[in-house]
């Protein structure tokens, strides 16, 4: 997928393409259409990785267990922002995942289009 290692520039460069209004809605679209089908992919991967196995419902019992609210409230705060990271890394591996299928089964990417 990256045939080349990128200079600050050039990933300066795309970072500030990527905050354009109407390029983040047509991406949007995109995931909105993308989504449904890529959720189960999401789901196993994450299961097979044991992120969402033993490893969640334990964290679960720590993050409810304590007796203090605001100590529980945090606790629950952090494992929802672990878990959504994890959530987002993973999904980036699939987004991945699914530009070398569709660079291999076309060619090359499209810059349109699912």
């Amino acid at each position: 997928m990256f045939d080349r290692a990128y200079s600050d520039a050039e990933i300066d460069a795309a970072v500030q393409a990527l905050g354009d209004p109407q390029r983040m809605a047509d991406t949007r679209d995109r995931v909105a259409l993308l989504a449904p089908r890529l959720q189960p992919i999401l789901a196993e991967a994450l299961q097979q990785g044991g992120w969402f196995g033993e490893a969640h419902e334990t964290g679960i019992a720590r993050a409810v267990r304590d007796a203090d609210e605001r100590e529980r409230c945090s606790a629950v705060r952090t494992l929802l922002a672990e878990e959504t990271r994890l959530g987002m890394l993973v999904g980036v591996a699939v987004g991945i995942e699914l530009v070398r299928e569709l660079q291999g089964s076309r060619g090359q990417p499209t810059s349109k289009g699912v």
